[in-house]
């Protein structure tokens, strides 16, 4: 009789435990997407056949579009400062990849060709014709490879402080497996989630890993990230795959045979720039760099107006 009651006992504080780390979930996903920050004024979709794709289109001229950095926090927000500089000039789109922003956000794995797809796709759909393309970080080497399955849709492309071509190349291991099991679990894995995008874990990214002078970060974008991070039905899912790896892909044989012109913007800042880009040039000799002083992994935010001069001097 004890036996049994002790098992009851620990299956009702278990089940509490449970519905009380789920109310804190919910509690912490409401809070952050309360203040509808990233809404914007003419939302324009594009029904993809994974999910809606949220995107904007402004300006006239050649088409001009803006990819940003594939993280769990990250959205076309990224380039606010950097839009108003550039719309006299091109016809400027950006895009919520899938799993970010205001972008559906499915309960899947999410994989490097899946937004090789997603962006082939879009140009065709939305933009319809050859397009210059501006992409950053971890979404770098998606556009190389979309641009390696079909060039045509492609004309010129800009990459602000891309992955290394090592890290690129990482493949999801034993542990990596493992880690991505235990945040697809419906209650701690979410739990793990909140913690890793906590608004103060975003907070000290910025100060940190995007800017160069963490005194001028924007506490506004900090919470534009935050709530990034919390919309949609499953933004835990994109966070795992890029996480674990499965977003990764080598992309050293495409680049070598791309004949697309190519640029890389980096800031000076940036961890390893240099080497990054030795090591791109070495597998692309015509690929042309230069660096903006004072800013690290994000310049269109810390000095947009230096990027935007580089953007209008590449894309003439």
């Amino acid at each position: 009789m004890k036996a049994k009651n002790k098992i009851i006992t620990a299956v009702l504080l278990s089940a509490g435990a449970a519905v009380g780390t789920a109310l804190i979930n919910k509690y912490i996903k409401m809070s952050a997407v309360a203040r509808n920050l990233l809404t914007q004024p003419e939302p324009r979709c594009y029904r993809w056949r994974l999910g809606n794709i949220y995107y904007t289109k402004t300006g006239t001229g050649k088409p001009l579009l803006l990819v940003h950095d594939l993280t769990h926090a990250s959205s076309s927000c990224e380039w606010d400062s950097l839009i108003p500089l550039l719309k006299e000039y091109y016809t400027v789109y950006t895009i919520d990849l899938l799993g970010c922003g205001r972008s559906e956000k499915p309960n899947l794995t999410y994989t490097n060709f899946l937004y090789v797809q997603l962006l082939n796709d879009f140009v065709k759909s939305e933009i319809g014709r050859r397009t210059n393309i501006v992409a950053t970080g971890a979404s770098a080497p998606i556009v190389t490879m979309a641009c390696g399955y079909n060039p045509d849709l492609f004309e010129q492309m800009m990459f602000i402080n891309p992955d290394s071509l090592l890290s690129c190349s990482h493949i999801p291991g034993k542990s990596a497996k493992c880690y991505k099991f235990i945040l697809d679990l419906p209650i701690i894995g979410t739990l793990l989630y909140n913690f890793a995008s906590a608004r103060s874990i975003i907070s000290k990214t910025f100060s940190e890993s995007y800017f160069y002078n963490p005194y001028d970060v924007n506490p506004h974008n900090i919470d534009k990230y935050h709530e990034s991070a919390h919309l949609g039905d499953s933004p835990k899912s994109v966070y795992a795959s890029v996480q674990c790896n499965y977003t990764k892909c080598n992309i050293t044989k495409t680049l070598e045979k791309i004949d697309n012109s190519i640029y890389i913007l980096g800031g000076e800042a940036e961890p390893d720039i240099d080497l990054t880009i030795k090591e791109y040039t070495k597998c692309n000799p015509a690929i042309e760099s230069s660096t903006i002083v004072n800013t690290r992994h994000l310049p269109q935010l810390e000095n947009p107006e230096e990027v935007s001069a580089t953007v209008q001097m590449f894309f003439n």
